[in-house]
């Protein structure tokens, strides 16, 4: 039964009406045209947000790698290994303090950036929005995790 305090989509168990399963959807689609891009940048989506990272800061430790993309040490250092093992990246404990562990570019890290710089307009175009769109979606969605984080 729909009341004016829940309205018509909150409080029901329809699928088309759950916000979660809109998230969900979107995030699957946006993944896997992200996957058709990176292929060919040897890249998987995860090693892609740890690349824009560093490129836009050349190094970090692993803690503020972490907390810039949401990831836990245990997921973040098996994405290292490979991309220090694909020769992108180098990890090294920080002169200043032995118990930080900082991560910075390789050259092939560096010069792959240039190649990435089509993702995000072809992303953009898949996704159609126009830039308003574009940044009412992301400020909402910032609102959403900012939430749901603190609840």
């Amino acid at each position: 039964m729909e009341t004016a305090a829940t309205g018509s989509a909150q409080g029901s168990l329809l699928l088309d009406d759950q916000l979660c399963f809109a998230l969900y959807a979107a995030s699957r689609a946006v993944t896997a045209r992200y996957r058709l891009l990176l292929d060919s940048l040897g890249l998987t989506y995860p090693q892609y947000l740890v690349m824009l990272t560093l490129w836009e800061r050349d190094s970090v430790s692993v803690r503020e790698l972490g907390a810039a993309l949401q990831l836990e040490s245990s997921t973040l250092s098996p994405l290292l290994k490979r991309l220090e093992a694909g020769g992108l990246v180098i990890r090294e404990r920080r002169t200043d303090d032995e118990r930080s562990v900082a991560v910075r570019l390789t050259q092939a890290g560096a010069d792959l950036r240039a190649k990435a710089s089509t993702v995000p307009l072809a992303i953009g175009d898949a996704m159609g929005l126009t830039p308003e769109q574009d940044a009412t979606a992301k400020q909402l969605l910032r609102l959403i995790t900012a939430n749901v984080t603190h609840s």
